[in-house]
């Protein structure tokens, strides 16, 4: 499972853009000139554009939406002591909680694609991944011993979901921990606030790995975004319209020369996934993208791609650093500009019907 992380000093928060800072390609229309901000929360820049509206109705949504992010922050951060997670995490194996309706959702949507994925993906690893975070940071590696012992408070089924907002944990080393979904869930959120402000086109960047799209720019047919590709041959690419895409990678080894642990952990082998392969994932919301990219790349392609057969609108991609691709749609299209160029044995692609 993915862990969350902060990045220490972010950048400026609301600040109004020049120019684009997102990855998608932009061809301006002077008629509707867009508008762009920036926002810095839960580890991650957060960039929103929209085109055709007037740019003081524009920033005023946009004001409302990072707020509604602030908002989320508070209730899903494990690096909050105060936030709502926190709290969970500390009492839930005590007695049930009460928690609010954000929160019983983004965990209720985390037991359904653990469900999916057959535990690959499972938001319990909380204290497993913090035990391999204090391993970069110089601490001794685990014993089996503790290994053994972390991977034992791993499991989402001793979450127990009690409708309509009750939450319980029966195990007392159970933590849950959003970082692979949450981001997801608050990009999905910025979206029903920005439509609430009447914004019918925007798209909305969370770090870079996970946008999503309202309506099309002036005269596209959808906005085009570039995907990440670590072998530099691929060139793989989206073009989004009331969708969504995220990838997910595991981090590189740190260019210092010091212990670098990467932030997707692998809870069957209780230790930080060892993969140097990324997986792009087109879906209908922001949520089910951020949770699959993850679920995607601790299945591997063959187990992911019989998974997308079960799944309606959702596309998926694995690239490795060697460029070999994979692809499988049940609908959207994932295109690459190497498509032409590149050999049999290192194209596969899927199309679900």
């Amino acid at each position: 499972m993915r862990w969350s992380s902060r990045v220490p000093g972010g950048p400026p928060q609301g600040s109004l853009l020049t120019a684009p800072v997102l990855s998608p390609d932009l061809s301006f229309d002077q008629a509707h000139p867009p508008v762009f901000r920036k926002h810095y929360a839960m580890g991650a820049v957060f960039e929103i554009v929209t085109y055709g509206t007037n740019p003081t109705q524009a920033s005023q949504a946009m004001d409302h939406t990072f707020q509604e992010i602030d908002r989320l922050e508070q209730v899903m951060s494990i690096y909050k002591p105060a936030s709502e997670l926190s709290r969970l995490n500390r009492t839930a194996h005590l007695q049930a909680q009460t928690v609010t309706p954000d929160l019983y959702q983004v965990i209720q949507e985390s037991l359904h694609y653990s469900e999916l994925s057959e535990g690959e993906f499972d938001v319990t690893a909380g204290p497993l991944a913090e035990r391999w975070k204090a391993v970069g940071r110089g601490e001794q590696t685990p014993s089996p011993d503790e290994e053994k012992r972390l991977r034992c408070g791993v499991g989402y089924r001793q979450v127990e979901l009690i409708p309509p907002n009750g939450i319980r944990f029966h195990s007392s080393r159970l933590a849950v921990d959003l970082g692979a979904i949450g981001k997801g869930y608050a990009v999905d959120r910025a979206a029903a606030v920005l439509r609430s402000f009447d914004i019918e086109c925007a798209l909305i960047n969370s770090g870079g790995s996970t946008f999503y799209a309202m309506g099309t720019p002036p005269g596209q047919s959808g906005w085009l975004v570039h995907l990440c590709d670590p072998s530099a041959q691929v060139g793989p690419h989206v073009l989004l319209n009331e969708n969504s895409v995220s990838t997910s990678q595991q981090t590189p080894p740190s260019l210092l020369g010091m212990p670098a642990f990467g932030h997707i952990i692998d809870t069957v082998a209780g230790e930080p996934l060892k993969s140097a392969t990324a997986v792009s994932v087109v879906a209908e919301s922001a949520m089910a993208s951020d949770a699959l990219s993850t679920a995607f790349l601790l299945m591997g392609p063959a187990r992911g791609q019989e998974l997308v057969k079960r799944l309606p609108n959702v596309a998926a991609i694995w690239i490795s650093p060697e460029g070999l691709r994979q692809t499988v749609t049940s609908g959207p299209e994932i295109l690459t500009t190497s498509a032409a160029r590149m050999s049999p044995r290192k194209a596969v692609t899927r199309n679900l019907d």
